[in-house]
């Protein structure tokens, strides 16, 4: 069984290390677009371009499915992705988890982008999925290149300019953007230095779970985390054959991954 993840960089790394821990039997092959990242800044048709490409170069190795694991390519790329594979390849999208995250009530807060923070997509998902949370929205910007570069300082920098648009009685924190998965720890640390005396511990909703769960469902299969791990990885640069990225290693969701990588 073959899963491909795309994103324009390495924030398909949560999702895929994902769907290593339920299947390690599973072949995993990444997609990514070094030549035409970043894709927020790009117009929705260029974008879409650019996400479509990226899907037809893994479609073209078989997998049984492909996860599109980047919240703005699924905004904007989704529908012309899902028109060229499908039926033959299920795509999965990565929405945003306002729904479980807002169950429970209380206050949350949602960060995305600058280019997701308020737009009518993220503003339709609270309008449908909140129910009677209350809701901040928060944008983050510079945190998704900062952890696309693997640059502490400036990671630091971006999570502490949005934890301070937090409100601090917030008790639920969406990662609306699958590169913050990657740095979930340094937003945990971030939140939790500006005092949190009294309230529950924060909890922290992203997708990387929900969309491995999914594609593995899409193509009947279940979860066997104990399966032998043979699954290999494979990855492609703007179509390419060619390594994961340097910077995928400074992460432990990379360096699960590389273990499985071929050299180059």
């Amino acid at each position: 069984m073959k899963i491909a993840l795309m994103d324009s960089g390495i924030g398909l790394l949560p999702a895929a290390a994902a769907v290593r821990r339920l299947r390690p039997d599973a072949d995993l092959l990444l997609s990514n677009d070094p030549d035409g990242m970043p894709w927020g800044p790009r117009t929705p048709e260029d974008l879409t371009a650019r996400a479509l490409a990226v899907a037809l170069a893994a479609a073209e190795h078989r997998p049984a499915a492909l996860i599109v694991a980047c919240n703005t390519a699924t905004v904007h790329a989704l529908p012309a992705i899902r028109a060229a594979l499908e039926p033959d390849i299920p795509v999965i999208g990565t929405v945003p988890a306002i729904k479980p995250a807002a169950a429970a009530g209380g206050k949350v807060a949602i960060w995305a982008t600058p280019a997701t923070t308020g737009s009518a997509y993220q503003r339709g998902l609270i309008r449908d999925f909140a129910g009677g949370a209350e809701v901040t929205e928060v944008p983050c910007p510079g945190l998704a290149d900062a952890v696309e570069h693997a640059d502490p300082e400036a990671v630091d920098r971006a999570v502490a300019a949005a934890a301070a648009l937090t409100p601090g009685d917030v008790r639920t924190v969406v990662l609306g953007c699958t590169h913050y998965e990657l740095v979930e720890d340094r937003i945990l640390a971030a939140l939790e230095a500006r005092g949190r005396a009294g309230l529950p511990p924060l909890v922290f909703f992203g997708s990387a779970d929900a969309v491995a769960a999914q594609a593995l469902r899409r193509v009947g299969a279940e979860p066997a985390p104990d399966a032998d791990p043979t699954g290999t990885l494979s990855v492609l640069l703007s179509g390419r054959p060619g390594p994961i990225p340097a910077t995928a290693l400074g992460y432990a969701e990379g360096r699960l991954l590389g273990a499985a990588a071929p050299a180059h």
